[in-house]
């Protein structure tokens, strides 16, 4: 039996296009359901908070928010091949019932696009995981002009 939740849920997906696991999450009553309080709204509004991210300090505070408020973590590491665009990290959100899928891809592509335009971020990611020195190139392959490398 499904039961009540004391706040805004995230609208069902049309059948086939996702599999969240939502009725599972909702069926069951001692699971975490916090991640269904994720609207199409809400969503919205954390993409746009990513977008204003201009430091690897804001990135940490955001990551933590989201696992606080809503139990998603966010993961990002960098390649064991090296680092030379955004490309080369991986930036995912651990799979948990009730997660859409759109947002499994949505929030990591902000966070992409947010690092592209703050490169430093990535400099200070690398630096956290004990890779200093490493050159950010363009999508060309040429060195990132806003980096001075």
């Amino acid at each position: 039996m499904l039961q009540e939740l004391p706040f805004p849920i995230r609208v069902e997906c049309p059948p086939g296009l996702c599999e969240c696991k939502r009725e599972l999450l909702l069926g069951d009553p001692a699971a975490d359901k916090r991640v269904l309080m994720l609207t199409r709204e809400q969503e919205k509004k954390l993409l746009d908070r990513i977008a204003r991210i201009d430091s690897y300090g804001q990135l940490l505070h955001v990551q933590k928010l989201m696992f606080d408020q809503l139990g998603i973590e966010l993961r990002i590491t960098p390649s064991v091949r090296g680092v030379r665009t955004v490309l080369g990290l991986g930036i995912e959100l651990v799979e948990l019932p009730g997660l859409c899928r759109r947002t499994r891809e949505s929030v990591p592509a902000a966070i992409r696009r947010c690092m592209r335009q703050h490169p430093q971020i990535v400099f200070d990611l690398l630096d956290a995981h004990g890779l200093p020195g490493l050159q950010v190139v363009d999508d060309d392959g040429e060195p990132d002009p806003r980096t001075g490398d």
